[in-house]
């Protein structure tokens, strides 16, 4: 989530909205329940159902995945569900509708996270994506092979429009590069 390290002069960002739903769990004394559908499978329509499902079942956090041509970082049922969906001629704009589907059934309660590779995000424009995203009430977006290091552009696109960045990380990341 957004967060500075204990670095001379840096400021604190705006608590996000993934962390207060995290934060509000740890008082209760429990685990977050996050869910992961990608958007397109089998249908948009159905993508809005099941997600809409998953909420009602009880998750706190949603991850709304785009379909992407070359998943290598998915496994093969996540490939399988991304392929129909493309095959079927899922776009970018259908993972914003999704978004805004369920943010407007939940009123903001729980936070939907996109996860894509980072070539989307670029084809889409990097501050454009961020726009999007935000203006369809999503919470951030995860980007599995988008290093913190090389992440700047995102970082400040992000911080424009009160979205998380979520990274993922290697034992070996330097925590500097993770703020």
């Amino acid at each position: 989530m957004n967060g500075v390290q204990d670095q001379p002069g840096a400021q604190a960002p705006v608590r996000s909205r993934t962390a207060e739903r995290l934060a509000e769990l740890r008082g209760e004394g429990r685990a977050a329940l996050v869910g992961y559908l990608p958007v397109g499978f089998p249908t948009v329509e159905r993508s809005v159902e099941a997600a809409l499902a998953l909420v009602d079942a009880g998750v706190d956090v949603l991850e709304l995945g785009i379909p992407y041509t070359d998943p290598v970082m998915d496994g093969p049922v996540i490939q399988a569900a991304a392929q129909t969906a493309l095959d079927a001629g899922v776009r970018v704009a259908d993972v914003f509708r999704v978004v805004e589907a369920v943010t407007q059934r939940t009123g903001g309660r729980v936070p939907v996270l996109v996860m894509t590779y980072w070539n989307p995000v670029l084809r889409h424009g990097v501050d454009a994506f961020a726009r999007d995203l935000a203006a369809a009430g999503g919470a951030g977006l995860i980007t599995p092979d988008l290093i913190p290091d090389e992440g700047r552009a995102w970082v400040e696109a992000a911080d424009r429009h009160g979205l998380d960045r979520v990274f993922l990380v290697a034992p070996s990341s330097r925590p500097s590069a993770c703020a």
